[in-house]
């Protein structure tokens, strides 16, 4: 919008002219109209409204009254009054027009009637008295138009004497853009220097283009993204962010668990309705699966709304919330480093950081402040805004107080409340937060000054009893569940106190004034104090384990390839039923086991009996699981009835149990051979397995849960002790005709092995470790504690050496078996020396009798030429990672030996 110049020039008595112009024009830029806000216009020639409300003593026209507005129509005034602006400012004959949206202000006439002088410069306007030489207004630019707010003398004095740096603290380090367009008489300040700023919100540069397109009406876009991982004392591990793409306004939610999201959605969808009385019409999120789930899909088409969602690995298509992340979280960090406040109340941080963006002005939306956007009416700051995690003392209230205690309660302060005109404070004390309006702040004083931090590093761990605080409910426009129901008053890692030299700009004026209306930021009520008695830990024997690095920094579902990443968010994004019920109210899981019956009719599973009077029944039940493809897809729902086996009774309805399995170490050997013989590899599914083997007893099973089929088993089935051998048994009658042998050998070539002598400070047993190599490749590998105790560490070395060469000779005589015979002697790799002489020695010592039969046995394998007994280098010992604790690069030495990379390494 753009003001003009005088179309006009009208009388000065609006009451008695006969005609007024409103030279007020729009232009491209998008104003939201109020029915409070007043324009400041050169070009009318009178203060109009349509806005009966605002008229003191509203009287109709005596004498007919014409307004020619800017686009050249005629309006008809049908009244003037009076219009107080404050307590000290009012409007005489202002003009009332029906159907005007604007509140225009005449600056021919205020200037006359107040004996005032405007002057304008580049983000704002200053009202002066020419009598007092005090400032009695402001003009602030909203959407390329000046808005007249008037100056309060209460909120001078108050901000008459704050720095620029403390000011910039108390909203929560804005830029210096925002603290320029809130006060506009700041626009001769070019730079804002602030250590906590540049440590909290430090980032590359980016040169990506940006959209700039903007939904043109509230909710009717909106973003949305989490959770992402964070974790709080109080037990809150994510966090969800919903931000409306017209206003910008954000509102959060801490939540324990991910599938919180679809709870707090659905409040939020439920509130909007109602506050606002308007509906979201579009969510943009990312593909998680909180939001791609069955359930948040059904009600999305229920309530109507469409959800678009971004490409894999795009995190741009969702860029509005994506960088508001990463702004409630610069503005949270740059808030906790200040004062340094623990990380435990991260949670506080957070929701402060939220409920101060939203009352910035933002450069994306030219300068507009959101909360003005989306509740144009209701003031910026209820109360007055104080530096997060400063010292403060609020009024004791507990009860018994003598006159001789004190009156206060020294806290921290921790941010706003949502549903009480009050500060949010903690008590250590008490162990718990406490809502007053009677607090007293030393902003200057951090509550956690650095000589304590290094004295509190290891606090967390002696705190036993969890901080009372009520759950807080869900309010507008800021949302976020950030009652700290498990909080501590202690300290975690604290980081290194940031102070910034203060500014000595003096702030004599400001337009963020105090308000009576409740504040709508992060709320709880005060929970009771714990019971004195409970103070004072009691002594553990035995300490708390703790963990010096996260595994969040090396494990983590970031670091996932996108298949990956997708496979592990579709594990749970179909819920199992819990009850036969649930899965037959389902298509999809009633297919599946109405499938699963039609497989045991078709195998003959059971026969239809009457149940003889000496025989008892096995119970079953249905089993679900969700078969998924390596995408994340959904590929099958499965379904099986097992049969209750815990029942059965030996000798009666089972006998023998023993099924072959092969190990694991067959199996990789046998890899090993087809990635050196370049082997085609197959693997095969047998469906319903276990329904294929022959029952040698008598089984007789109860009725399946949904289905009539009731009768004697004569199949094996699922969950019976003897349904894996009777499955094997039947899978080897039938490979056998085709040709195939079975190994009489269930289980290398080279070996190194290793003992870790009286390695167990408990029971002095010793710790053997091998790992044995086929082709050059790992096919098997063991770290295992002795079974007895070795009285020296050749003794300890010779046992492993003994189990090792048992490794060695079982491996060699399955590649046998397949045709691959072995005739030279397998090196067995040693780094104790008299441990080979032992081997290699046939006399005897006296303190070697003990362990003559592996002296015996290891012998003989070296005399026959089985194996041998070379010596290596311990830092070239390869066992020795399965044996004792090394350091960091010998175990990235031995793991590049063993075939070992790291997956989340730089390619």
């Amino acid at each position: 919008m753009d003001k003009s110049g005088d179309k006009s020039s009208g009388s000065e008595n609006s009451a008695t002219s006969t005609a007024s112009t409103a030279a007020f024009v729009y232009s491209s830029k998008c104003f939201v109209s109020s029915s409070s806000n007043w324009i400041i216009d050169f070009g009318a020639s009178d203060h109009m409204t349509g806005n009966h409300s605002l008229l003191c003593n509203f009287g109709e026209h005596r004498s007919f009254h014409e307004v020619e507005v800017a686009n050249g129509s005629i309006l008809q005034a049908i009244g003037s009054r009076t219009v107080r602006l404050s307590q000290s400012i009012s409007l005489s004959s202002v003009l009332c027009l029906p159907k005007f949206t604007f509140n225009l202000l005449s600056v021919r006439k205020i200037t006359r009637a107040l004996n005032c002088s405007v002057k304008f410069y580049p983000y704002h306007c200053i009202f002066k008295d020419l009598s007092t030489k005090q400032i009695i207004g402001r003009g602030r630019e909203l959407g390329e138009l000046y808005i007249f707010e008037p100056e309060e003398l209460k909120s001078q004095a108050a901000l008459a004497s704050l720095s620029l740096f403390e000011l910039h603290c108390r909203l929560g380090h804005p830029s210096l853009q925002s603290l320029k367009r809130l006060y506009p008489q700041l626009s001769h300040l070019s730079s804002l220097n602030c250590d906590s700023c540049q440590f909290a919100k430090h980032h590359r540069v980016h040169l990506i283009p940006r959209d700039n397109k903007r939904a043109i009406s509230l909710f009717e876009l909106l973003h949305s993204d989490g959770p992402c991982p964070i974790t709080s004392k109080s037990g809150f591990k994510y966090s969800v962010t919903f931000v409306d793409d017209f206003s910008r306004v954000t509102w959060l939610y801490l939540m324990k668990n991910r599938s919180e999201v679809f709870t707090h959605f659905c409040t939020f969808v439920a509130e909007t309705k109602t506050q606002f009385g308007v509906s979201v019409k579009t969510l943009r999120s990312d593909n998680a699966k909180e939001y791609t789930s069955e359930t948040f899909r059904s009600f999305m088409l229920q309530q109507g709304i469409r959800h678009e969602s971004s490409c894999v690995d795009t995190p741009a298509q969702n860029g509005v919330v994506e960088r508001k992340n990463r702004h409630l979280l610069e503005v949270a960090r740059a808030l906790l480093f200040q004062m340094t406040v623990s990380k435990q109340f991260w949670a506080d941080a957070i929701a402060t950081a939220c409920f101060l963006i939203n009352r910035m002005p933002s450069s994306v939306m030219h300068g507009e402040i959101p909360m003005s956007v989306l509740v144009p009416a209701q003031r910026l700051f209820p109360i007055e805004s104080k530096i997060f995690g400063c010292s403060c003392f609020v009024r004791d209230t507990q009860p018994h107080l003598s006159k001789l205690d004190p009156k206060s309660l020294k806290c921290v302060f921790l941010g706003y409340s949502r549903l009480q005109k009050g500060y949010r404070c903690f008590s250590p004390v008490l162990n718990r937060y406490i809502i007053s309006w009677d607090v007293t702040f030393m902003e200057e004083v951090p509550f956690y000054p650095v000589s304590t931090c290094p004295d509190h590093e290891n606090q967390d761990d002696l705190l036993i009893y969890p901080i009372s605080t009520p759950s807080s409910t869900m309010d507008f426009p800021v949302s976020s569940d950030s009652a700290q129901s498990s909080e501590s008053s202690s300290e975690t890692e604290r980081p290194p106190v940031i102070h910034s030299p203060p500014l000595t700009t003096d702030i004599p004026n400001s337009d963020v004034q105090a308000s009576d209306s409740p504040s709508t930021s992060d709320s709880d009520t005060p929970g009771d104090s714990l019971p004195p008695d409970l103070d004072v830990p009691i002594a553990l024997r035995k300490g708390k384990r703790s963990c010096t690095y996260p595994v969040d920094s090396y494990v983590s579902y970031a670091k996932l390839s996108t298949a990956s990443r997708l496979l592990v968010a579709s594990l749970d994004s179909i819920p199992i039923p819990k009850t036969v019920g649930d899965a037959l109210a389902h298509p999809g899981w009633r297919k599946a086991m109405i499938k699963q019956m039609n497989a045991l009719e078709h195998n003959n599973t059971w026969t239809l009996v009457e149940l003889p009077a000496n025989k008892k029944t096995i119970g079953c039940k249905w089993v679900f699981t969700v078969k998924v493809n390596p995408d994340g897809s959904v590929a099958r729902l499965k379904a099986r009835l097992v049969a209750k086996g815990y029942a059965q009774t030996y000798r009666v309805d089972y006998s023998e149990t023993f099924s072959h399995v092969a190990k694991l170490s067959s199996v990789r050997l046998f890899i090993s051979l087809a990635a050196t013989y370049n082997w085609p590899l197959h693997q095969l599914d047998v469906k319903n397995a276990f329904l294929h083997g022959d029952l040698l007893e008598e089984v007789y099973l109860e009725q399946p849960p949904g289905f009539v089929a009731q009768g004697e088993c004569s199949k094996s089935l699922y969950g019976l002790k003897q349904s894996p051998r009777a499955w094997f048994g039947r899978f080897s009658s039938v490979v056998t005709t085709f040709g195939l042998r079975r190994c009489s050998h269930d289980h290398n070539i080279e070996g190194f092995m290793d003992a870790d002598y009286d390695g167990d400070l408990t029971s002095k047993r010793s710790t053997t470790g091998y790992c044995v190599f086929v082709g050059g490749n790992l096919v098997s590998w063991r770290s295992k504690k002795q079974n007895v105790v070795s009285r020296s560490s050749a003794e300890s070395e010779y046992r492993a050496m003994a189990q090792t060469t048992c490794e060695l000779i079982w491996l060699r005589n399955v590649l046998g078996e397949i045709g691959f015979s072995q005739s030279k002697p397998m090196n067995l790799w040693c780094d104790n020396e008299a441990t080979i002489h032992i081997a290699n020695n046939p006399v005897f010592h006296e303190r070697m009798k003990h362990i003559e039969v592996d002296c015996h046995f290891t012998r003989e394998k070296l005399k026959d030429g089985t194996i041998s007994t070379p010596h290596i280098r311990t830092r070239d010992q390869l066992a020795d990672v399965f044996t004792k604790a090394l350091s960091g690069s010998q175990i990235t030495y031995i793991c590049s030996k063993v075939g070992m990379i790291n997956i989340y390494a730089p390619a």
